[in-house]
């Protein structure tokens, strides 16, 4: 039987100890996983601009921008793909693309 606990799958576990495609059916696992390192461009937030209008943060993918008691926060990098969506909609040119990590 597959494992459905995404601890319990490894890179020595075998085909017969996986889901089905590799599927992860707990919830709230991609915090074990940082997926930044992927990344080829930086988003920089750029904090004296930024109007905490929180346009970017609904447009995030990875939902890598926190918000605390209703205000952005730097970006949490260990998700942050880099994709840009966020700098695009940036209404006052608050976050910058940078290349690499």
């Amino acid at each position: 039987m597959a494992a459905t606990d995404i601890s319990k799958i490894t890179e020595k576990s075998t085909w017969q100890d996986i889901t089905p495609g590799n599927q992860v059916y707990g919830a709230g696992t991609s915090r074990s996983f940082k997926t930044g390192e992927w990344r080829t461009q930086t988003p920089v937030w750029i904090k004296e601009k930024c109007k905490q209008c929180l346009l970017c943060v609904p447009v995030c993918p990875d939902s890598s921008i926190p918000v605390k008691n209703c205000e952005r926060e730097d970006f949490d990098y260990d998700h942050c793909k880099g994709c840009g969506i966020c700098a695009k909609v940036c209404p006052f040119d608050s976050i910058d693309m940078k290349e690499g990590q």
